[in-house]
């Protein structure tokens, strides 16, 4: 057997049984899956969320083999995935370094730590830092191009 008849004989096994699961859950009713739901019951409805899970992890790891298998067959492809790879940690240790963190209480009278406001502050000066960089690529690109007509 080949990869194409394996993948196409999954894909419809997982398919079916997606099926299947939906039509539990329909056949279930809505308010008889809240009433287990509120006895601490999810038996009709865990299947269905293992089933994606299990769907998730197999997309995720195809995707991570052929995308590193790619990477390794090219050596441009792989230099260039490690460059940007660790620019990417540079921005993380210049927003981490920027970053300061503070025992903050929470709504659910549980004390966020100091580290993990410090985490909290650095994911968000990373997203700052990378949409400054995007839009002043995006900029430089465009007036590059303005430039040259």
């Amino acid at each position: 057997m080949n990869l194409q008849k394996i993948t196409k004989i999954g894909c419809i096994t997982l398919g079916v049984l997606g099926i299947i699961f939906l039509f539990l859950v329909f056949g279930t009713g809505d308010d008889t899956i809240k009433m287990s739901a509120a006895s601490g019951n999810f038996g009709v409805i865990t299947p269905i969320i293992l089933l994606s899970q299990l769907i998730l992890f197999i997309a995720v790891i195809v995707t991570l083999t052929f995308s590193l298998r790619g990477l390794a067959k090219d050596k441009a492809k792989m230099k260039s995935a490690l460059t940007s790879f660790g620019l990417f940690l540079v921005v993380i240790v210049i927003a981490f370094v920027l970053s300061s963190g503070v025992e903050t209480p929470m709504r659910d009278g549980k004390v966020l730590s100091a580290i993990g406001s410090r985490l909290v502050g650095t994911g968000i000066r990373v997203f700052y830092i990378l949409v400054i960089v995007a839009v002043g690529l995006m900029i430089f690109s465009g007036g590059k191009k303005f430039i040259k007509k």
